[in-house]
This record gives structure tokens, C-alpha cells and sequence, in this order.
């Protein structure tokens, strides 16, 4: 009995210590992180991002930008009052969708300024695309079905010149898609830390 009783308390051991490293081992999607993205002919917006609510969403943001994904990409879509959204590019992998339709308890509030992940009616299908909350309007038909994971914390302005600078002609379609030459490119996203 002596003998069993050992065995089964090294092997707890021995499983907790394994997961406790494996678990050390990457901290990029946990904390808080801050990020800087600079849009071409606008400037630099402040965006603080949460990784102890959304660890796989933040991570993903996080190995996206440092490997230089988004610099290049556009602004692709402009809905006054309601959402920016951009970053599309090659295809990337997909990832959970961190919200409460998805069984994930997210307790970010899609309010002006908050980014969150983009995605088709699959729940977890989001990639790179991203969009940032103009209004708090956005709260009402995104909250508990989109992963936010972060907040603009300066460069509001920014984004709102962004918009009133974008022409009626500019929409290509009913979902404010921006025909090509009104994107508006994003030069750089940087992790800060």
C-alpha cells in the first residue's frame, strides 16, 4: 500500500512540476501589453491589450505584429458610429474565439475604443482581422459574441479624422467596405511591451 501511495504522489508531483513549466514557459499572452499602430498620413494610436482576459487572442495579436504581419495592411472597412476594421492579409490560422457564446467569460465591453477580433459566422474563426469600437453603440450587437482584448488608450482623434476623412463614395458596399483606393494603409504595429 506504502509503494502505491508513493507512486501515485511521485507521479503528481512529477505532473505538476510539468505543468507548472510548460506553463512558464510562454508568458506573451498573459498581462497587460501595450501596442502602438501607426497609420500612414495619420499618426500613432496607444492601444493597451489584456492577456489575463483574453490570453489566445492577445498572444495571437501579439506574434502577428512582432513578425511584421500587419505593417502594410489596410483599413478595409469604415462604419461611422460603429467600428473600424482592418488586417486582412495571407492567410493565417485561425484561433478560439475568447466570448461568452463560445463558453469564454470575457468581461470586456465593446465601448468606444476597445479592439476585438474580427471573424465569419464560425465562432472560432478569427485570424488577423481586428476592429476598434468607435461608439459604445457596439456593445449592443458584439458584446458576448466577439473576443475584445484591448483598448485604445490615445489616438482616438486619430481614428475619428480617419473616418470623417473617408468620402460617401468611398463604401463599395451596405457593410461600409472601403473600395481599395480609400484604405487607409497601416504602417506599423509595434509591441511596446
Amino acid at each position: 500500500m506504502k509503494k502505491i501511495i508513493s507512486v501515485i504522489l511521485t507521479l503528481f508531483i512529477a505532473v505538476s512540476a510539468m505543468l507548472m513549466l510548460s506553463s512558464c514557459g510562454d508568458t506573451t499572452s498573459y498581462g497587460t501589453h501595450h501596442v502602438e499602430m501607426t497609420f500612414e498620413d495619420y499618426g500613432t494610436i496607444k492601444l493597451e491589450l489584456y492577456g489575463d482576459i483574453a490570453p489566445i487572442t492577445v498572444k495571437n495579436f501579439i506574434t502577428l505584429a512582432k513578425s511584421g504581419y500587419y505593417d502594410g495592411l489596410t483599413i478595409t472597412r469604415a462604419q461611422p458610429n460603429f467600428v473600424i476594421q482592418g488586417g486582412a492579409g495571407d492567410e493565417v490560422g485561425t484561433i478560439k474565439g475568447e466570448f461568452a457564446a463560445n463558453g469564454v467569460n470575457n468581461t470586456i465591453s465593446h465601448k468606444r475604443g476597445v479592439i476585438s477580433m474580427a471573424r465569419t459566422t464560425v465562432y472560432d474563426s478569427a485570424s488577423s482581422q481586428f476592429f476598434i469600437c468607435l461608439s459604445d453603440a457596439a456593445a449592443y450587437s458584439c458584446d458576448g459574441y466577439y473576443a475584445a482584448f484591448g483598448i485604445v488608450t490615445s489616438g482616438m482623434d486619430i481614428i475619428d479624422k480617419m473616418v470623417s476623412d473617408i468620402p460617401r463614395t468611398a463604401f463599395m458596399d451596405s457593410n461600409y467596405f472601403l473600395y481599395p483606393q480609400y484604405q487607409i494603409t497601416i504602417e506599423s504595429v509595434k509591441v511596446v511591451d
